[in-house]
């Protein structure tokens, strides 16, 4: 059995840093947004999920790329395709984090060489944003490639 999970997640920068997501008690991080819904775009599923997690308006700048990853949990494969954007968020503060409004999230900001001692997760954000190009479309993958 697989779990396929389609994603939508944004890339906010202020002050040299990246805005980053941690479900509490797990030992990664991973960009703010979330999973789309049948039917719904990527930038409305990433929209919606901003609200949900901080009650803030987030707009799409740009599409920036995607990136794969698999893993196993509880004896279960899962397989997941991030769509990544640049976003910019009404009313954020970048000298603190957002508070969350979902009890087992939180937010922290990041220096690009920080992120992994965070364990930014799926790993290829890691390379997407210490060598950021804005308007370069980027693609990683933490899968191996087979032959």
């Amino acid at each position: 059995m697989m779990t396929f999970h389609y994603l939508a997640r944004g890339i906010v920068f202020a002050n040299g840093r990246v805005l980053l997501a941690h479900q509490k008690g797990a030992g990664n991080t991973f960009l703010p947004g979330g999973h789309i819904a049948p039917g719904e775009s990527a930038e409305l599923a990433l929209i919606r999920e901003i609200e949900e997690e901080i009650r803030k308006t987030a707009m799409v700048k740009q599409f920036i790329g995607a990136v794969e990853a698999a893993w196993t949990e509880n004896g279960e494969d899962q397989h997941e395709i991030n769509l990544l954007f640049e976003i910019s968020i009404q009313g954020l503060d970048p000298s603190a984090p957002p508070a969350s409004k979902e009890s087992h999230l939180e937010f922290l900001w990041a220096s690009p060489e920080e992120l992994e001692r965070h364990n930014l997760l799926p790993s290829p954000l890691i390379d997407c944003l210490t060598n950021w190009k804005s308007n370069v479309c980027f693609w990683g993958s933490a899968l191996r490639p087979t032959k």
